[in-house]
C-alpha cells in the first residue's frame, strides 16, 4: 500500500443483510421501532448485556446523549460536569438541553475525568449540578463504581461511551447493570459501525422507556406529544445492517485487538516507550477504533502528524484541540485543566482498521520511532 489511511471503515457486506431487506418489503414497516429494530434491541440486551437492563436505538450518538441528558437532568439546575478531553458532541448535547458544560480535568493514568475534582465541584455547586457526564476514554472499561454511587445519591449520570460497545471487563460488557444512562455510537468509524446510529442502555428499564417515547416526538399512546421529544428513530434498513453486524462482531473485535497487540509488540521491540512515548492505560478488552499514544514531552503531536504524513501515513490527534480550546466552548467554566492541556498537546492517534496488515503496523511504528 503506497499510502496508509487513518481510518478505512469496513461495514458488513450486503450479502449478510439483503435477506432482511426482503422482510422489510414484506412487512412494509420501514421505521417507528419496527420488528427488525425490536429484534436488534432484544438481542443486544440478551446477548451483550446478559438479559440485564434495557436499550433503545437512536439515529446517532449525539441524539442519544441529548435525549439521555434531557430525560434525567435535575430541573432548574445549571451545569453538566464533563471532561474537556472528549468529542464536541458531549458539550453540544448539554447545551442543546439548556445546560452549561463545566469542564473537569482528567487523570494522568486513564485519561478519564478526575473523580476527586468532580467531588469538589459537587460540594461547591450543589443543586446547580444538573447531570454528570463522564467519558469512557477511547473505549476503556472505565470503573463505574463511583458514578453508580452518584446515581444512587440522586445525581444523574450519563456516560459517553461512544467507542465502548463490545468492550468487556470482569463484569462482562461495559456498563452492564449501571442504572444511570450509557450512550454508544455506531458511526461507520467505530468498531461496531453500521453507517450511522447509536444505542442508549440502562439497567433501569423505566428511563429507557422515557427515552424511547422522547425519541418518537414525545408521543403518548394517543400520538400526542406528552413530553419534549424529537425524532431519533432508525430505519428498518439500518436495523438490518445492525443485526448482520452483530452476527460477525466477535470476528471484527478479534481483528482489531490483534492489530492493537501488534502495535504494542513493535513499540516494545523498537524501544518506543523507552524514548518517552506513553501508552494509554486502558482497562478491559477493547474493540479499538485507533491506537492512542502520547508523544514525548519535548515533541508536539502536530509535528509528529506532519512527519508521518510526509511518509504517506495518515494520523490524527483525538482530542486536540480539547473542547475548552475550541471557540464555541471556550467561555464555559472549568477546573484547572493542566493534565488535559498536556495530553491534548501530545496525543497521537495512529491508524487501526480491520484490513491493516502486520507489516503496515511495523512500518508505522518504525516511522514513529525514527521521526
Amino acid at each position: 500500500m503506497d499510502r496508509i489511511p487513518f481510518l478505512l471503515p469496513n461495514l458488513v457486506k450486503k450479502e449478510n443483510f439483503l435477506h432482511l431487506f426482503a422482510q422489510i418489503e414484506n412487512s412494509r414497516q420501514f421505521s417507528n421501532y419496527g420488528p427488525l429494530n425490536s429484534l436488534f434491541e432484544d438481542r443486544v440486551v440478551n446477548e451483550i448485556f446478559d438479559h440485564i437492563g434495557a436499550a433503545v436505538t437512536v439515529n446517532n450518538a449525539t441524539s442519544g446523549l441529548t435525549l439521555a441528558i434531557s430525560q434525567c437532568k435535575r430541573p432548574k439546575a445549571r451545569y453538566a460536569l464533563m471532561p474537556s478531553f472528549t468529542f464536541a458532541a458531549t458539550p453540544l448535547a448539554a447545551i442543546w438541553c439548556g445546560l452549561e458544560p463545566y469542564f473537569v480535568d482528567i487523570s494522568e493514568d486513564d485519561w478519564c475525568m478526575n473523580e476527586q475534582l468532580v467531588d469538589e465541584l459537587l460540594e461547591k455547586l450543589g443543586e446547580q449540578v444538573a447531570v454528570v457526564v463522564p467519558y469512557a476514554t477511547f473505549g476503556t472499561d472505565m470503573d463505574l463504581t463511583y458514578y453508580q454511587k452518584l446515581q444512587d445519591a440522586g445525581i444523574p449520570v450519563v456516560v459517553d461511551a461512544a467507542a465502548s460497545f463490545g468492550t468487556t471487563g470482569d463484569n462482562g460488557q461495559f456498563g452492564k447493570g449501571f442504572t444511570g444512562l450509557i450512550v454508544f455510537s455506531f458511526h461507520a468509524t467505530k468498531a461496531f459501525g453500521i453507517g450511522e446510529g447509536g444505542l442508549v442502555y440502562s439497567g433501569n428499564g423505566q428511563i429507557i422507556q422515557q427515552i424511547r417515547q422522547a425519541g418518537n416526538f414525545g408521543f403518548s399512546g394517543a400520538r400526542e406529544s406528552a413530553i419534549l421529544g424529537m425524532n431519533s428513530k432508525i430505519s428498518e434498513y439500518t436495523a438490518a445492517i445492525a443485526l448482520a453486524t452483530l452476527d460477525i462482531y466477535q470476528e471484527k473485535k478479534a481483528a482489531r485487538q490483534n492489530i492493537y497487540h501488534w502495535y504494542v509488540n513493535y513499540g516494545t521491540r523498537l524501544g518506543l516507550f523507552e524514548k518517552g512515548w506513553v501508552l494509554h492505560k486502558s482497562r478491559g478488552v477493547i474493540p479499538h477504533q485507533f491506537f492512542p499514544v502520547l508523544c514525548p514531552e519535548e515533541e508536539t503531536n502536530q509535528n509528529v502528524i506532519a512527519s508521518l504524513a510526509a511518509h504517506q501515513i495518515e494520523s490524527r490527534a483525538y482530542f486536540s484541540p480539547a473542547c475548552h480550546q475550541q471557540k464555541l466552548f471556550s467561555r464555559y467554566s472549568s477546573t484547572s485543566l493542566q493534565v488535559t492541556d498536556n495530553i491534548s498537546r501530545r496525543i497521537v492517534s495512529l491508524p487501526l482498521w480491520e484490513e491493516l496488515q502486520e507489516h503496515d503496523v511495523k512500518l508505522i511504528v518504525e516511522r514513529v520511532a525514527g521521526q
